[in-house]
């Protein structure tokens, strides 16, 4: 069974937000479990979510959702120990509709890092 590693000091950054309308699609929607609301980034070449977890943690699966017609065609997970540099862990191939998608970050061997980013 897995569970969220997200808890409320996680610390949460995005690369940017539609119109600059942080009420109707900041990141605050990332993790409300509520289907009708999401974060929306705005336009650009490179979108990225940075998560800062408290504490140390082992990385089994990705989680993700996109609005159907809206997703990245490529991602990567990165991950650092402290104010070390980001380097990437692996790339996922997130397909284009509005599903949860799961990537098994186990088939690559697992990670134990301090999670820092999902970029895409």
């Amino acid at each position: 069974m897995t569970h969220s590693l997200v808890c409320p000091e996680t610390v949460s950054r995005v690369s940017s937000v539609l119109n600059r309308n942080t009420r109707q699609f900041g990141k605050k929607h990332l993790f409300d479990q509520n289907e009708e609301t999401c974060w929306n980034s705005d336009q650009g070449p490179s979108q990225w979510v940075i998560l800062e977890f408290p504490q140390r943690v082992r990385v089994s699966q990705l989680q993700i959702q996109f609005q159907g017609g809206f997703s990245s065609r490529r991602g990567h997970l990165e991950g650092s120990q402290g104010n070390e540099a980001l380097s990437k862990i692996v790339d996922f191939y997130p397909e284009d509709n509005n599903s949860l998608q799961i990537s098994f970050l186990g088939l690559w061997g697992g990670w134990s890092v301090p999670l820092k980013t999902v970029g895409w």
